[in-house]
């Protein structure tokens, strides 16, 4: 996990000639710029890393598990983000999937 105050903290490391809050202040701008830009329904894509925008959630029929009432849900937008090829395949190379330890043989006999 990353948080923002490493991330300001790995760019100050590779950027020492700027001042730590130079670039606390450049993070904090990026990031309210992209919420701007997605609650007014835009879409964000960054070559190489992904792309977020919004997938509108309609209302559904649900209940409250503890009471059982019935109840409807309101609608809503959710932030959806795809990551882009490059990522996926760093991801991918970097990463020792635990799937790779299961055999062919074990995922048919799951599916029987």
């Amino acid at each position: 996990m990353l948080i923002k105050s490493q991330l300001i903290g790995e760019l100050s490391k590779h950027f020492p000639h700027l001042p730590e809050k130079d670039i606390a202040l450049g993070v904090n701008h990026i990031i309210e710029h992209m919420s701007n830009v997605l609650s007014q329904g835009g879409r964000i894509e960054i070559r190489g890393f992904g792309s977020f925008n919004l997938h509108f959630r309609p209302p559904r029929r649900a209940h409250n598990p503890k009471t059982g009432e019935k109840l409807i849900t309101n609608p809503k937008y959710a932030v959806h983000f795809k990551p882009g090829k490059e990522l996926r395949e760093q991801v991918n190379n970097n990463r020792q999937s635990p799937i790779e330890s299961v055999s062919q043989e074990d995922l048919e006999d799951e599916t029987e």
